[in-house]
This record gives structure tokens, C-alpha cells and sequence, in this order.
């Protein structure tokens, strides 16, 4: 028969119970602003609801799951300064379901970055304790009270329906300009929305961004970037400095060669003179055993090659590609399922795409402020 120590589980309990009133106490403590009164980072158009990537309604056909998709708060953040001693947020959520390959920070949760010197460092998360409904959490505190510039990143997988962001009661938070300069747009699949990443800052077209100081959009639509010629439409008519297209892992074989010009070709016609970067498939760890993806891929990555090409050869302006070639390493440790990349394969990816997608921007004067 087991024996129970009762003191020692009645200690367990006050403590516990004192330390959800030391929170509450912290947080009753703070005043909160509301993020709209601050600077949303991350946008590539303004839209109704302020956390939506797109206003879905306006574009006619599209995909039900990827209008879905756009309404999740994928790379944008709130943008701020202040000199409080803490930082904490709330921030509302929807029912969305947990995935088994996207982490609860990722998929609900919120992360912090503070600007330290030139460079952007990571202070802290907020992790999603309510899976439909509001969260409030204490980011960082104990900080001193010099002004910081500060970028929180909203859920990659979520739509939000408010942040408030909460300061020391006599601290001053303040709406700063947009950190990164121009607009290139990323339409892509799972790999461009985060899906594997730990947190939100550490999807790629953040990374990129705060590496660059180029402002990378986000316009990743989880399994659903399939070059339909409604999004396609919807694309060309988004205004940006450049575009990138990473949409091939998510597009069979036999619809890269039917839909490849169509997606390029409108928004050749709609945006000129500015560049398109088209991108190979990462290869799929996975495809190195099972011989029918790994030929899958394969073909993908030949067939997006003969279409880049051939819309070359028509003489299209403006148009680069990238292979993929060891993008994510050569020791097949860069993946979370044999597909999705994990930090160390978004970090791999970053430093191989870094160089590349730069040199084709600095031709435009795509560059940091």
C-alpha cells in the first residue's frame, strides 16, 4: 500500500496556489495598451481585421483552405518602444486544433525580440495556456529601464482577434516605424508558413528579415500552395518590391507544368520591372527511403526547372531561380519529420538563401534603410 506524505503535498498546494497569486499580483500591477494603438510589422496590405494577413473576401475563388490559411497571424508583429522593466501580453486565440508537427509556442504563442545594438536578440516567449480564448502572460521583467525597441511576433498558426501589449504603470510605450525596409512577398507552403520551427521569430522570412533588414512577408498557406491561378491573381495584385515563389513542395509534378507560367506571367503583367524569384523544393529527407516521394520530388524540382526556363527563353524579364541543392545540409539532421525543417535546418536554409535572394534585390535597390 502506497503512503502519502500530507505535508508535504498540502506545501506543494500553498505554493502553488502563492504562486498564481505572486502572477496575478505582477500582472494586476502592469497597464496594458492595446496593439493597434502601435506599429503592426509584417503586413503586406492593410486589411479589415487588423491580425488577418489578407482580406479574403475581396479576391473572388479563392481555395476555402487557403483563405482560411491567410486569416492565421503568420509573420506579423507588434512593433514598439518603451522603458518598462516588463513586458507582457495578451493576446486572443481561436479553437484551431494542435498539430503533431507544429510547436504550442508556434502554432498559439507569442515570442519577443529587443533590439541590442543593431542586431535583434530574443528576450522571451508567451506560451498559450487557453487554446480558444484570451492568454496573458509575463514575457521578461526584471529589466533595467533604459528605452528598448522591441518586435513581439504574433502566432504562425493561428488567427488573433486582439494583442494588448503590458507595461510597468508608469513606463511610456510608444509606436515605432516599421524595422525593415521595402516589401518582398513569400507565397509558399508549410516550409515558408513556420511549420517545424520552435517559435514564431525563427519561421525563415522572419529570420531573413531581421538578418537583412528587409521586410519579408509571409504569405505561406500550409499544404495549400498549389499555384491556383485565383491565388495567383490575388498574388500579382499585392504590391511589393519583389516576389519569391517557394510553392513547389506543395505542387505535384503535372501542375507545376500547367500552372507555372500563369502564376508568373500575372504578375509579370501586373507588377513590371520587378523581380521573381522562383525556388526549387527542399529535398525531403523522407524521399531518401521511400523511393516514390523521393522520385516525386525529383520530378518537381525538374519540372519547375523546365518551366523557369522556358519562360526565359519567352523572353519574361525580371526572373531568377534557385536550386536546392543541400539547402538543408548534408548530414540529414535538418528536419523535424523528414520533411518539415527544424531550427537547424531553418537556420541551414537561411544561410543558403541569405546570399542569393540579397544579390538579385541589391540589382533593384531592395536593401535595408
Amino acid at each position: 500500500m502506497m503512503k502519502f506524505n500530507i505535508k508535504k503535498i498540502t506545501l506543494i498546494l500553498v505554493l502553488s496556489f502563492a504562486g498564481s497569486q505572486v502572477f496575478a499580483q505582477k500582472t494586476n500591477n502592469l497597464k496594458y495598451i492595446s496593439a493597434q494603438s502601435l506599429t503592426i510589422s509584417g503586413k503586406g496590405i492593410s486589411t479589415t481585421n487588423t491580425y488577418d494577413r489578407v482580406d479574403t473576401a475581396k479576391y473572388k475563388g479563392l481555395p476555402p483552405r487557403v483563405a482560411q490559411l491567410l486569416t492565421n497571424s503568420a509573420g506579423l508583429a507588434i512593433r514598439f518602444t518603451t522603458n518598462s522593466t516588463v513586458i507582457s501580453a495578451k493576446w486572443c486565440v481561436t479553437r484551431s486544433r494542435p498539430s503533431t508537427v507544429v510547436m504550442p509556442v508556434t502554432q498559439k504563442g507569442v515570442d519577443l525580440y529587443i533590439k541590442n545594438g543593431n542586431q535583434w536578440q530574443f528576450a522571451g516567449i508567451g506560451k498559450a495556456t487557453v487554446n480558444n480564448g484570451c492568454n496573458e502572460e509575463i514575457i521578461i521583467s526584471r529589466m533595467d529601464n533604459s528605452e528598448k525597441e522591441c518586435l513581439l511576433y504574433l502566432p504562425l498558426f493561428d488567427a488573433v482577434t486582439g494583442v494588448e501589449i503590458g507595461i510597468d504603470r508608469k513606463a511610456e510605450i510608444k509606436a515605432a516605424a516599421e524595422p525593415f525596409a521595402k516589401k518582398v512577398l513569400i507565397y509558399g507552403s508549410s516550409i515558408v508558413h513556420g511549420t517545424g520551427a520552435s517559435r514564431p521569430g525563427m519561421a525563415y522570412p522572419a529570420r531573413l528579415s531581421r538578418l537583412t533588414g528587409i521586410n519579408f512577408i509571409n504569405l505561406g498557406v500550409t499544404g495549400s500552395a498549389k499555384m491556383e491561378p485565383e491565388v495567383a491573381d490575388m498574388i500579382a495584385q499585392i504590391d511589393a518590391d519583389a516576389y519569391i515563389l517557394d510553392c513547389v513542395p506543395n505542387t505535384n509534378p503535372d501542375l507545376i507544368k500547367e500552372r507555372t507560367a500563369y502564376l508568373v506571367n500575372t504578375i509579370r503583367k501586373k507588377q513590371p520591372g520587378k523581380p521573381i524569384i522562383v525556388m526549387q523544393s527542399v529535398v525531403r529527407e523522407s524521399g531518401y527511403w521511400d523511393k516514390v516521394l523521393g522520385q516525386q520530388v525529383k520530378n518537381q524540382n525538374i519540372n519547375i526547372q523546365q518551366e523557369v526556363l522556358a519562360l526565359l527563353q519567352k523572353d519574361v524579364k525580371d526572373l531568377y531561380f534557385i536550386t536546392s541543392e543541400n539547402m538543408l545540409g548534408t548530414d540529414h539532421e535538418g528536419t523535424v519529420d523528414g520533411v518539415h525543417p527544424s531550427d537547424l535546418g531553418y537556420d541551414r536554409m537561411v544561410r543558403y538563401l541569405q546570399p542569393l535572394i540579397t544579390e538579385v534585390l541589391s540589382k533593384y535597390d531592395i536593401k535595408a534603410q
